[in-house]
């Protein structure tokens, strides 16, 4: 049985963010769990559980699973817009998205009421459903990669983004 390991909110709630992407990038590969399992030298049910953002797993495992799907690991400023411009990061999604970082995804969130931030399933979902009324040439880098990221992680075939 695992031990009970204590996390802030704020960290139970990137774990959450993180495993919900890992499993989101593996059915986009469409990758059955157990063969993800067995490349990254875990059983099923640890993967599992990453899935979920347990924080009782290893960081060895998360990153395991990570390199196991072709994902990279990178640390990056907490709370910060400025150093956006000085760090590449295609391809990168954050644990959470702060709305306000994002003009266009802040006009197209206007439903989200009290919330600050989004998981990136749901800024996803934002972007995808409301993209016919996003102005395109108002893009700024920062959120056109954002959305490239989002497209690779949640995308797939089918996306009208």
């Amino acid at each position: 049985m695992p031990r009970k390991t204590s996390v802030t909110v704020d960290v139970s709630e990137n774990l959450v963010a993180l495993g919900r992407q890992i499993r989101a990038h593996r059915k986009a590969l469409q990758i059955n769990a157990t063969i993800v399992a067995e490349a990254a030298g875990m059983s099923r049910v640890t993967l599992h559980r990453i899935e979920k953002g347990e924080p009782a797993v290893t960081m060895g495992a998360y990153l395991s699973v990570m390199a196991a799907l072709g994902l990279k690991f990178a640390i990056t400023p907490a709370e910060s817009t400025d150093t956006y411009q000085t760090v590449r990061r295609e391809g990168w999604i954050p644990a959470r998205i702060r709305i306000a970082g994002y003009p266009q995804l802040m006009q197209l969130a206007w439903q989200v009421k009290g919330m600050e931030t989004l998981t990136p399933p749901e800024a996803w979902g934002i972007y995808e459903r409301n993209w016919r009324h996003l102005d395109e040439n108002a893009l700024s880098e920062h959120e056109r990669h954002l959305i490239d990221a989002l497209r690779l992680g949640f995308g797939g075939q089918g996306s009208h983004v």
